[in-house]
């Protein structure tokens, strides 16, 4: 269990949020309980890891609502929906429009307790791939349009002759802009400018779409 994470606990019953809060709070995360989703979104900052747990009906917004709320803001929360028996095809909607997953009311503590665990776990990995990928950005943009064109040609297998071959230029100019390519994407191997280059390829320059 993440000791950083937050939970936040949507639900308009003050003992359902105490009893959640209470529990997790006993191995060590913290929760933030709201009555309404509309508190919720008025007081939402992104602060790190975290997960939202929310019951599915509730006065004013709903449960769904909050969800649909969440996606037009682009508030990526993981959300798990708290259900009663008769909301259970609704949650499986829920879940169809994103949410990570539901239980159903009264539920079992180490259940919920799973529940959180797995979901604030997606949310690390997918902050983690999001700061990957603009370091990666920063470093695909310190490359010039030449070395651009060189490192496209070298993960796409081509020799030192034939990519000055088809930039017309010397094989001398080839090693030197590879190098800097190495470099400058921090890569030690072709094979690592390869896995590079599959996670986080670049646009094609004009010139590489003319030859594709």
């Amino acid at each position: 269990m993440s000791e950083n994470g937050i939970v936040y606990v949507v639900d308009d019953d003050a003992a359902v949020r105490e009893s959640l809060v209470w529990l997790l709070g006993s191995v060590g995360l913290r929760a933030i309980p709201f009555a309404s989703a509309a508190a919720f979104l008025g007081s939402y900052e992104d602060s790190g890891n975290c997960c939202l747990v929310s019951d599915v009906r509730m006065p004013g917004m709903s449960g769904l609502e909050l969800q649909k709320a969440l996606n037009a803001r682009g508030i990526k929360v993981p959300l798990i929906l708290m259900t009663a028996f008769g909301d259970v095809s609704t949650a499986v909607t829920a879940m169809k429009a994103g949410a990570v997953d539901f239980i159903e009311k009264p539920f079992d503590n180490q259940n919920m307790l799973d529940l959180i665990n797995t979901a604030l776990q997606a949310d690390a990995a997918r902050r983690k791939g999001e700061e990957a990928e603009v370091e990666n950005a920063q470093l695909l943009a310190r490359l010039t349009p030449q070395e651009h064109r060189v490192f496209e040609r070298v993960v796409a297998g081509l020799s030192n002759r034939e990519i000055g071959s088809e930039m017309d230029i010397s094989i001398k100019t080839v090693e030197v802009h590879r190098a800097r390519v190495m470099r400058k994407l921090e890569a030690n191997s072709v094979a690592e400018l390869v896995r590079f280059h599959i996670h986080n390829a670049p646009p094609a320059s004009a010139e590489d779409s003319e030859r594709a």
